[in-house]
């Protein structure tokens, strides 16, 4: 009786729950249909994991966006209509933007009030400096600072570890690395500790090549990423993780287990990427045990193999050595070979100038030898070609189908020199057909800023939007662009893309051409209903973005305007109207859904506007280091279908 009554029990709980699944259906169906379920599956196609899966993916054009649905913005004026062209480019490598001083006006009202008031004193103290060096004040006497103040370049270098704890745990490498060169670390392993709020025993330290020397609000790329895990691993074995990360994009990893790597694999200056240890505490498997007695009963010659354990033991001293070769870094271990890590495309050993420790590891000494002494970086004669052949064209005097501004900093002359001799060398570039702009903000370091206007007098191909640079304020450069496309070139598409990011220019074009020319367009890799981080480095507080989820926006290294919305934005701005956001992307999404009541605009999504690196058949490449912009040149101009370099 009692089995039977829990039995009619159980039965009316499952008719009870399956009453209420059936009334939650009937009241969320509607509203999911309601709410646009079909955009919202668009969100997934920017935050894919795999690029087999990103492939996959069809790209379409979005839905065009309702009249009504806009900001709480003021409404566009009327007077718009009539203001489609206003003044030329007179000449001159400043922007036309207008910056006046009620242009960041403090007393502002709305959400970007604090953005106002660090605009407002970024742009005076720009101003004021630009102004010292078009008046050659401190010319010659930053030039010899710069000369006399260059790092002297030390063949060695030498830190005990009380010195090594005093700087941080960084030795500095001030001319980077090398061929030939290398670094000895003597340190022992600390016992396990227990992982907060676990009981799983944890023992690990992280060595890493980086390069010091990077823009604020950047973290320095790391060249090189070595991890010993001893404990603490999700498989319960040591493991060896080498890996890259530039502009806090990790490449794929090398896990390194205790299996030698299969002969197929590439090697690193013919080392294995892996080598061979013992997996367990004893000193034979069960299954090597039994593979032993197999071979003595079937009488095979008994050849002499040395199994070495795990190169790191807890509370052990041990020596290692990072050398560097033609092909990649070599970790030698107490003398031993444990693993090489073939160098990233986009990295070079100059790039690294500094090594840290950090970890459950005490470091007694570390060494570094055979170090270049001259001084390969901050020279800015080494990455520009002062070629004529990298010269900009000429200012067209006819409108141009297609206007490409870069977002730069003062200081990234490499990357620049790398987009000229890349994809500016395009046919239709060369041509005029498409016009290319560097558009880039006063650097707070005066030798940087002569070097810069010297840069931007020989090439002719960079725009000086006078303000201090700030990584906040990067949406200032997004209207300068605005500003030189529709007005200065009259282009009837604007694009907009960052230094790292390489462009398919025909595929761009194509691209644009396909939406009919009497719409307005924003194209790119559109983000729908992203919501605002409120936790974390790039956390967004309530004061500044009130709302709960972001407007629809294009990815930033890459998406392409028509030229009635850059006229739109322009215009805004000067008439001081134009509301700010430290996010450029998010900005650009806010003014696009705001000329949407004036004009219906047609978002056109394409995953091919690449934003977290390379995929095949890109049209935009993210991320993509000098030497990965060479490499995607080349490809280019010897294939037919585009393919991406290999992985950092």
């Amino acid at each position: 009786m009692f089995i039977s009554l829990t039995k009619q029990r159980f039965v009316q709980i499952l008719i009870i729950v399956g009453f209420l699944y059936i009334v939650l259906i009937s009241v969320e169906v509607p509203f999911v249909f309601l709410t646009e379920f079909s955009s919202l599956s668009q969100e997934s196609l920017t935050r894919l994991p795999g690029l087999s899966r990103e492939v996959n993916v069809q790209e379409k054009d979005s839905p065009i966006r309702p009249l009504n649905w806009v900001s709480k913005s003021s409404p566009p004026p009327a007077q718009f209509l009539h203001h489609l062209r206003q003044l030329k480019y007179q000449g001159g490598f400043i922007s036309n933007l207008s910056f006046d001083a009620k242009t960041f006006d403090p007393t502002a009202k709305d959400r970007s009030l604090e953005l106002h008031k660090s605009a407002k004193v970024a742009w005076e103290l720009g101003r004021k400096l630009w102004e010292e060096l078009e008046s050659r004040n401190f010319v010659i006497d930053s030039i010899e600072n710069v000369n006399n103040g260059s790092e002297r370049c030390p063949y060695l270098v030498s830190l005990s570890a009380s010195e090594f704890l005093d700087h941080g745990n960084v030795m500095e490498l001030p001319c980077g690395l090398t061929l030939g060169s290398y670094v000895t670390v003597v340190g022992k392993p600390r016992g396990t500790h227990p992982r907060t709020k676990s009981k799983v025993a944890f023992s690990q330290f992280i060595m890493e090549l980086q390069g010091l020397r990077t823009e604020e609000r950047e973290e320095p790329p790391r060249i090189l990423h070595f991890n010993p895990r001893l404990k603490g691993d999700w498989n319960r074995k040591p493991v060896i993780e080498l890996n890259t990360c530039f502009r806090m994009q990790w490449g794929s990893a090398l896990l390194c287990e205790g299996w030698k790597s299969e002969t197929y694999d590439e090697t690193v200056d013919g080392e294995v990427k892996c080598e061979k240890w013992i997996r367990d505490d004893n000193n034979f498997s069960d299954e090597s045990k039994l593979t032993w007695w197999l071979q003595r009963l079937v009488g095979q010659k008994k050849s002499l193999t040395v199994n070495w354990p795990f190169p790191f033991a807890e509370n052990k001293l041990f020596v290692l050595t990072l050398s560097a070769g033609m092909e990649g870094y070599h970790v030698n271990v107490d003398g031993r070979h444990i693993t090489s890590f073939p160098y990233r495309t986009g990295y070079t050993l100059e790039d690294a100038t500094g090594l840290t420790l950090n970890g459950d590891i005490d470091v007694h000494a570390v060494f570094a030898s055979s170090l270049p002494t001259s001084h390969p970086s901050d020279v800015t004669q080494k990455n520009l070609e002062m070629s004529n052949q990298w010269k900009a064209p000429p200012l067209p005097e006819q409108p141009v189908d297609l206007f490409i501004g870069i977002l730069s900093a003062g200081n990234h002359f490499a990357e620049r020199m790398a987009i000229r001799k890349s994809w500016m060398q395009h046919n239709l570039v060369k041509s005029s057909i498409v016009h290319v702009r560097f558009f880039v903000a006063v650097h707070p370091r005066k030798e940087v800023n002569v070097e810069l206007k010297n840069e931007t007098e020989f090439f002719g191909d960079i725009v000086i939007v006078p303000y201090m640079d700030n990584y906040d304020l990067v949406v200032l450069k997004t209207v300068a662009i605005c500003e030189y496309g529709a007005r200065t070139v009259s282009a009837k598409f604007i694009m907009k893309c960052d230094d790292d990011t390489f462009v398919r220019v025909d595929a761009v074009m194509n691209e644009a051409k396909k939406v009919n020319g009497d719409r307005s367009f924003y194209i790119g890799n559109i983000n729908y209903y992203h919501k605002p981080l409120r936790f974390g480095k790039w956390a967004v507080t309530y004061e500044e973005w009130p709302e709960e989820k972001y407007p629809p926006n294009a990815d930033g290294p890459g998406y392409i305007l028509s030229s009635d919305i850059a006229l739109f934005i322009v215009f805004e701005f000067e008439r001081h109207n134009l509301s700010l956001f430290k996010m450029e992307d998010v900005s650009m999404g806010m003014w696009v859904e705001r000329f949407n009541r004036l004009k219906p605009v047609d978002y056109v999504h394409t995953i091919k506007f690449c934003q977290f690196g390379c995929i095949e058949d890109y049209y935009t490449a993210h991320y993509q280091s000098p030497r990965q912009m060479m490499c995607l040149w080349k490809k280019i101009q010897r294939q037919a279908k585009p393919q991406c370099c290999n992985m950092r």
